[in-house]
């Protein structure tokens, strides 16, 4: 089995959620029109000293950053570290 392993500060976040949008009417809005999701969840990262995110985490990060990968039937976003904005936590309500 073959994986991606990202090295220099890199993470790999996972985009392979089903693209497909449809309007209530039916109409079908292809990838190239909808906008590229700023959330996803974080399935590797290279050796990162005092890193703020780990594997599994979802994170919000900048808009036009990174380089999507298709491997192996799935598809991936490879970016910088410094890229990710936000890491996606669970509070309580006060």
């Amino acid at each position: 089995m073959k994986e991606l392993q990202p090295i220099n500060q890199h993470v790999l976040l996972d985009l392979t959620e089903s693209r497909i949008k449809q309007t209530a009417s039916g109409i079908i809005i292809p990838d190239t029109v909808e906008e590229k999701p700023m959330f996803a969840k974080v399935l590797s990262l290279s050796t990162i000293e005092n890193a703020e995110i780990n594997v599994g985490d979802t994170v919000l990060f900048k808009k036009y950053s990174g380089t999507e990968i298709e491997f192996e039937g799935r598809k991936y976003l490879l970016m910088a570290y410094a890229d990710i904005l936000a890491k996606v936590v669970e509070t309580e309500k006060i």
